[in-house]
């Protein structure tokens, strides 16, 4: 791209992070209390999403550093298994990967912010149409947005955490349950689908690999940021969790979206849970910019190769895709105005397990890493795959209809590969 302008790796992770702490770690433990309420259970929940997330971050630190081009997915299942493959990735990215985590950032955001402002749909309609402008201009500005409300969602976790562990529970009964009855749920079918709401809530570990031809001296620094960033949340997650049971009882968080504000507001009251939940709100504004950062990345891989697609190839004078970032957008607002919170995050989370795992399967390919090699190879990628493959075959047995709506979409994502055509040519840049 034009823009000679490169990210560090502090910007790096700081972007995975963003992507990965969203609406999952404040919303998912309801739905987890649904299937699974013992908080050892909880805790492995989130321990097992965690090193899920880390393996893949090796993994796809070896195929960003051995490719060295943006574009994530596409480009990694493009060069090593078929283009089909790789236009399959970049069509379920455009109609799915990166625009339902800013559509269900967007309705986090509402559910959060409408019990104080009474908008409507409208907070999270803004959010999603106007931040992913600020990408618009140069990478530089893109950073110093990124970097600025990255800053304030780490604090404000850090503060969430630092309250909640320090301060006495003022309720009778806690959701906290140390008990050995987790031995019997851990082989529960409720606790794989669980792991459904973390793996969603881990989405985005692989961020920085979408954008490592922007990332200074990437065979250093894309590992490390990957890695860091992936290590850092998944200690925050866990504690999180253990903050929000012990500040409430179970019957107030089953089958809940809202916990941290229910929890919170055992701690300070209405008022300082009104407080907690504007806050909630502003922090999802760097996962939104993450997510409309990252995203038109690999739709404008894809242009570059594809008739059908070519219009979205064009870039600015500073290289920036700025008719891939407004396709992405309007997928997102689809999206935000068409599903539940619920159906959106099962269906995105469903789809984008299946292409994931075949991306780490892509990895055993590279026979011969350029860059950064990741360590016990091939017994970390299978570990991965047999993992995610009973994983996701739970989530369809358990969520058919939402798993069948996401098999659905990756077909016509191959019928379209039928009837398009590569053009082999270069983007256009606009003056």
């Amino acid at each position: 791209m034009p823009d000679t302008a490169k990210i560090s790796w502090k910007t790096a992770a700081g972007l995975v992070m963003a992507n990965m702490i969203g609406t999952g770690v404040f919303t998912s433990l309801g739905f987890q209390l649904l299937q699974v309420q013992n908080t050892w259970s909880i805790i492995l929940l989130w321990v097992i999403g965690g090193i899920m997330a880390l393996i893949g971050a090796l993994i796809y630190a070896e195929l960003g550093t051995h490719f060295k081009k943006s574009g994530g997915d596409y480009i990694f299942l493009s060069e090593t298994l078929h283009p089909s493959i790789g236009y399959l990735y970049a069509w379920v990215s455009l109609t799915v990967g990166f625009s339902a985590p800013i559509a269900i950032a967007a309705m986090a955001m509402n559910n959060y912010l409408n019990p104080i402002i009474r908008a409507g749909i409208y907070p999270g309609l803004a959010f999603l149409l106007f931040i992913p402008l600020t990408h618009i201009f140069s990478i530089k500005r893109s950073s110093q947005f990124q970097n600025l409300f990255t800053l304030i969602k780490i604090l404000f976790i850090l503060g969430l955490i630092g309250i909640g562990l320090s301060l006495s529970n003022q309720i009778s009964t806690s959701a906290l349950d140390f008990s050995g009855t987790w031995k019997n749920e851990v082989f529960l079918p409720g606790f794989a689908v669980s792991l459904v709401y973390v793996f969603y809530a881990y989405t985005g570990w692989n961020s920085a690999a979408y954008i490592v031809e922007e990332i200074e001296n990437p065979e250093k620094n894309l590992p490390k940021a990957l890695l860091a960033a992936t290590s850092l949340v998944l200690v925050l997650y866990v504690l999180m969790q253990l903050v929000f049971l012990k500040h409430a009882n179970q019957e107030q968080l089953l089958g809940q979206v809202e916990v941290a504000e229910i929890s919170f507001k055992n701690i300070f009251g209405e008022s300082g849970a009104m407080w907690v939940s504007i806050l909630i709100g502003i922090q999802l504004i760097a996962t939104i910019s993450g997510y409309a950062w990252v995203g038109p990345r690999v739709t404008y891989a894809m242009a570059k190769d594809f008739k059908i697609w070519k219009p979205l190839s064009k870039t600015n004078s500073k290289g920036i895709p700025v008719r891939a970032i407004l396709i992405n957008t309007f997928f997102s607002l689809i999206l935000f105005l068409s599903g539940s919170f619920e159906q959106v995050m099962i269906y995105a989370g469903f789809i984008l397990q299946i292409m994931g795992t075949i991306t780490v399967y892509s990895s055993l390919k590279v026979s011969k890493s350029k860059g950064f090699r990741s360590p016990f190879k091939p017994l970390l990628q299978y570990c991965y795959i047999v993992f995610s493959l009973f994983v996701s075959g739970y989530i369809f047995w358990e969520k058919p209809k939402e798993s069948l709506a996401g098999l659905i979409l990756i077909l016509a994502g191959l019928i379209l590969y039928k009837v398009d055509k590569k053009t082999g040519t270069r983007p256009v840049i606009d003056q």
